[in-house]
């Protein structure tokens, strides 16, 4: 089943990141035992030491460092796309956020609209009851003014049996 997946799968992208690496269980030892802080010795050879040995035979065990440092140099540009990749889904999830909150902020802005229009209505509706309110009270208060004067009247009319006798109340008939 493993061996069917890629890393060029483009369905899958890279859903076995431990298997992209040139490194196999067997390949660990000898990638463990190379040290790159410690370099080998460095021996001094003439033609005259050993006449045996040409300049072909003195190749460098490098096979084998070539790969590590091929190996290196890969991981190392994997972790750079990588890291690019990450940085994009950063900038993407930012650039989001940034939407969400202009959305949110445009929503806002649109409920404060409506909470004010509806504080001024009330404020607007509040003055007019107000004015209302005052204009009533000046309306009771002249017609508590009249009910007193029509009480005086109706109070000086049961009195006027009692003051015939006063010239200026007499009724002349005619």
């Amino acid at each position: 089943m493993l061996s069917h997946l890629t890393s060029s799968d483009s369905l899958l992208g890279n859903a076995f990141p431990a298997f992209d690496y040139a490194l196999t269980p067997w390949d660990g030892p000898d990638f463990l035992a190379f040290n790159p802080t410690s370099p080998n010795p460095v021996t001094s050879s003439s033609a005259s030491d050993d006449p045996k040995t040409t300049p072909a035979d003195q190749k460098p065990p490098s096979d084998q460092s070539n790969r590590v440092v091929s190996l290196m140099e890969e991981r190392k540009r994997r972790r750079m796309i990588s890291n690019r990749d990450s940085a994009r889904r950063s900038r993407m999830r930012k650039q989001r956020h940034l939407e969400n909150l202009r959305n949110q902020m445009n929503l806002f802005r649109v409920e404060n609209r409506e909470l004010n229009n509806g504080f001024q209505f009330l404020l607007h509706h509040c003055n007019r009851l107000r004015t209302e309110n005052e204009w009533l009270r000046s309306e009771r208060t002249m017609l508590r003014q009249k009910l007193a004067d029509i009480n005086q009247i109706l109070l000086f009319r049961q009195l006027q049996p009692f003051s015939t006798a006063w010239p200026c109340n007499i009724v002349m008939a005619e």
